[in-house]
């Protein structure tokens, strides 16, 4: 497979061509802009400053979710939250599996 380098797609119009600049070529929701065709620059505003990106560990954080399942389980295995016979029995094994 060969990678091919990504060149301006913006339409303009007056000329009734696409930029295809290959120079500083970055993805925007609107497509690949060379820095005279991106949004902030057609809309007359100046670039935005790259910021710090996303944090560290922000896909490896555990989903508040993941937790919740084991305090809803243990829940279940106590009796406090209702559940039918055979989920209740199965709760109650997994916790006392846990404690062993």
């Amino acid at each position: 497979m060969t990678e091919t380098t990504p060149e301006c797609r913006h339409w303009i119009g007056d000329a009734r061509r696409y930029c295809r600049a290959l120079d500083a070529v970055r993805p925007y929701l609107t497509g690949p802009r060379c820095p005279l065709h991106t949004p902030a620059a057609l809309a007359g505003r100046a670039e935005s400053p790259p910021g710090p990106g996303w944090p560290a560990g922000a896909w490896s954080t555990p989903s508040p979710q993941s937790a919740s399942a084991l305090f809803d389980q243990r829940a279940v295995a106590s009796g406090k939250r209702r559940a039918s016979v055979r989920t209740y029995r199965a709760a109650q094994q997994a916790v006392r599996e846990r404690k062993s």
